[in-house]
């Protein structure tokens, strides 16, 4: 994924997700490790929060499509790296 092009937004705009029962059917333990890790990314990033709930749903019967999906959301992220919420300790406001 390093070389890769970057994308302006982590999912396709109006794109329906689904089973897709008929598509070819990928390594569920990568596809779960890809989605935890995008889990654990949304503590600092919630831009990218409702992408990786979507993903998520597919864990147990993933496709080359769910695949796909999450790989844009990692392609998002090479795009978007400065983003994020930064905590602070010891300040108060």
């Amino acid at each position: 994924m390093d070389r890769s092009k970057p994308v302006h937004n982590p999912i396709v705009p109006s794109y329906k997700f689904s089973e897709d029962e008929d598509g070819v059917k990928v390594d569920s333990t990568f596809y779960k490790q890809v989605a935890g890790s995008l889990m654990y990314l949304t503590i600092t990033r919630p831009d990218v929060m409702f992408s990786v709930n979507l993903i998520s749903r597919y864990m147990t019967n993933p496709s080359e499509l769910h695949l796909h999906a999450a790989k844009r959301v990692l392609r998002y992220l090479k795009g978007t790296a400065d983003y994020g919420v930064f905590y602070k300790k010891g300040e108060e406001e």
